[in-house]
């Protein structure tokens, strides 16, 4: 296969830790591009859920997740080459600390030669922010660093201070004032779902537009150049399979490649909602991802129809995958936020019970009795009672067991979310595929 390449100017933003305003302020430049008229296509670092639907809401286009270890590095390099053919901006939001991780976000920058814009709160301090950006800069040498961008920056006389410490390689790409109408809101995983506050992200979108306007940040960075790569042929192992998908407010933890990736393998993706349906469409496979189902507990408890539906296709043996929230939907009961007890669908033993806000993260690698898969945990819950399971998720830097993962009939239920492309074989056979 020949390489090919195709440049695209390109802005990775990164910060020296969580809770500096980055998926803020990557809204708010996305949008401010894409009313210049320009295609933007937004990539989030890491296995997240809910800041690529915030994201692809401000820039109009999917969102697609990047994660060297989760993914690979050469379905990244592929996404990477595919945006830059069609799109006249990348940006990139990265996670958590720049260089926290393994890989870090540092680490996808400096892959893919992608130059980072630093986005720090500078709220209580002001020369000291440039002392911070410049030693973020000049950490490692393989690292490309754009500039700085000053958030919570109060006063023109605070820019001032800080514009004036930073070295001459190191600009003030943009100052921006502490902003309610801009701030995104926020719930115990993250931030809330896009669909459920579409209108007021709207608002928002548009206060950040104007909030980044004029400043260094909405000019278009350099072009940065982009390979393919040679990623290996999908397997057609589900032709002719229907997979109904569970997706409404309580089950929404879908990534778009996990579905694409179904389909090209054949796989027919029906939806159906476990809130709003009495009927489940006919289908040979069901996949009930995560979401929040602890806060529509009483709506899912009360849908007795539709427990009875995939009660039924438990019980004729079909290949279910109930992921994080759709495994606790798949426990006996639910003990939500306030410690009331819900009936859930009881197709495999235990209780779920929410923990405020102590919980479990990080990245893992699902062991199934079909093969090993890239997958991560996030939650804030706890189960208990369950069967003995099948087997652990390892843990990417840690000895100790990761998540348990259960089995029963055609039933594959756990805490982890899984990345299906990083082994479509055994993901197939998660879904009934004989291979």
């Amino acid at each position: 296969m020949t390489t090919q390449s195709v440049s695209c100017p390109a802005i990775f933003l990164s910060a020296p830790s969580s809770g500096e305003g980055k998926t803020t302020i990557t809204a708010a430049i996305a949008r401010n591009f894409r009313n210049q008229g320009k295609v933007v296509r937004v990539f989030k670092t890491g296995p997240d859920y809910l800041d690529p639907q915030i994201l692809a809401q401000a820039s109009g286009e999917d969102v697609e997740q990047l994660d060297m270890w989760m993914a690979g590095e050469e379905y990244c390099q592929q996404k990477l080459f595919e945006a830059a053919q069609v799109a006249d901006l990348i940006i990139v939001e990265g996670a958590m600390g720049m260089f926290d991780g393994d890989p870090s976000s540092a680490d996808l920058a400096a892959r893919f030669n992608i130059p980072i814009a630093i986005v720090m709160s500078v709220k209580g301090m002001a020369q000291t922010a440039a002392a911070i950006a410049g030693g973020l800069a000049n950490f490692r040498d393989d690292v490309k660093v754009a500039g700085l961008i000053a958030n919570h920056c109060g006063t023109e006389r605070h820019a001032e201070l800080i514009r004036n410490a930073l070295p001459e390689n190191l600009p003030l790409l943009a100052t921006l004032p502490r902003s309610e109408e801009v701030a995104l809101p926020e719930r115990h995983l993250g931030l809330v779902q896009a669909s459920e506050v579409s209108e007021e992200l709207e608002q928002r979108f548009t206060a950040g537009a104007e909030w980044v306007d004029g400043q260094l940040i909405t000019e278009l960075p350099a072009p940065v150049t982009f390979y393919s790569a040679e990623t290996p042929q999908v397997p057609v192992l589900l032709e002719g399979k229907t997979i109904a998908v569970a997706k409404d407010e309580a089950f929404s933890f879908i990534y778009d490649a996990n579905i694409r990736l179904l389909e090209e393998m054949g796989a027919r993706c029906v939806f159906f909602s476990p809130l709003h349906d009495s009927e489940l469409p006919e289908a040979d496979a069901m996949w009930l991802p995560g979401g929040y189902p602890e806060l529509h507990c009483k709506a899912l408890s009360a849908n007795v129809d539709m427990h009875n539906q995939i009660r039924g296709f438990f019980d004729a043996g079909k290949s279910i995958l109930a992921e994080c929230g759709g495994f606790l939907y798949s426990l006996n009961d639910l003990v939500d936020l306030e410690g009331e007890s819900h009936p859930m669908l009881g197709i495999l033993q235990g209780t779920g019970a929410m923990r405020g806000k102590r919980g479990c993260q990080g990245m893992q690698t699902a062991v199934l009795p079909e093969g090993e898969v890239r997958a991560h945990a996030h939650h804030r819950s706890r189960s208990e009672s369950t069967p003995e399971p099948v087997g652990h998720g390892r843990r990417q830097r840690h000895p100790a067991p990761g998540e348990a993962i259960y089995q029963s009939r055609g039933l594959t239920a756990s805490y982890l979310h899984l990345f299906f492309a990083s082994n479509p074989e055994a993901v197939a056979r998660v879904f009934g595929a004989e291979c």
